[in-house]
């Protein structure tokens, strides 16, 4: 299976997947909102994809080597533990799936918890909206790294070149689904939370109150917050009335402008999430109307 799996196929699913889910996400933002905007969305759109994009094609150029050709080698080599048991072909692509999610889960509490790793990771915490380019947007130096981290894993795991391709799309697309500003019935919601990351309880992780970020730190399945206790239900003051981003960082040029972002893990840092013991500071959003008023008579702005 792994030997039909050409560099042309795998960047065709990758890349149909990437143009469908975002198409059909920002569409459903469009017809059925949860919240008011207020940045403006043709800037913060431009910078979040141009991010998305200047990323690609760094790893390309620093990491030449993918995580699905060192699938392919660690197979061709015996290496990982997947190869200790004949398993069965679904199964093993099932093990890698939930063990590639385990080690995102993980290394998204790590990069709360390390000051430094946090440095790179607020980037993608300062958006002052939270809709599907957030899901996208994440400084190269985190990306590099994240890179590197999966293939160790990938290493160390073994699994077949297809659950990596697997995973990646998954994670694509669930990352655009679960960051976007879309509304559904609180009963749909209940129900999609057994299984996937929704945007309801993914946007409580994007809070500027400290024990809310560090909560649902799931990016694709909901089951390690529920069993490693990182699991909070709702924001404090609701989704529509919660403030998004980070309190140290609210001024709409330096988070929402390319610059301004990919500089921002080298301004003075707010304190990491998982290692904060102050009080939490604002989390209700009071002033949308006059941030809305001040964007549509133009000029830089803060936003508060």
């Amino acid at each position: 299976m792994d030997g039909q799996l050409s560099p042309q196929v795998e960047v065709a699913i990758r890349l149909g997947c990437f143009l469908a889910v975002l198409v059909a996400m920002a569409a459903w933002e469009v017809f059925a909102p949860k919240r008011e905007l207020i940045a403006g969305k043709p800037w913060r759109w431009t910078s979040n994809l141009t991010l998305v994009f200047l990323n690609a094609a760094l790893a390309r150029l620093v990491i030449p080597v993918t995580a699905v050709a060192a699938a392919l080698f660690a197979n061709s080599q015996g290496w990982g533990l997947l190869q200790l048991v004949k398993w069965p072909w679904w199964l093993e692509i099932a093990i890698a799936v939930l063990v590639f999610d385990l080690a995102i889960y993980l290394q998204h509490v790590m990069f709360h918890a390390v000051p430094l790793l946090w440095r790179l990771h607020l980037v993608h915490h300062a958006d002052l909206d939270f809709d599907v380019t957030t899901g996208l947007r994440f400084h190269t130096l985190e990306i590099l790294l994240s890179a590197l981290i999966k293939l160790a894993v990938v290493l160390v795991l073994g699994p077949p070149a297809v659950a990596v391709v697997v995973f990646e799309v998954l994670l694509n697309a669930t990352s655009m689904f679960n960051h976007s500003n879309v509304g559904m019935p609180p009963w749909l919601d209940r129900l999609l939370r057994l299984i996937v990351v929704t945007p309801d309880m993914h946007r409580v992780h994007h809070s500027v109150i400290h024990r809310e970020t560090n909560s649902n730190f799931g990016f694709n399945l909901p089951w390690w917050d529920y069993l490693l206790g990182t699991y909070r239900a709702q924001p404090k003051y609701g989704h529509e009335q919660m403030t998004i981003g980070l309190t140290s960082y609210r001024n709409e040029h330096q988070v929402d402008r390319l610059p301004g972002m990919l500089l921002l893990p080298f301004s003075k840092a707010e304190a990491p999430g998982l290692l904060y013991r102050g009080n939490d500071r604002g989390g209700k959003d009071t002033s949308r109307s006059q941030n809305k008023a001040e964007h549509n008579s133009g000029g830089q702005r803060t936003v508060s």
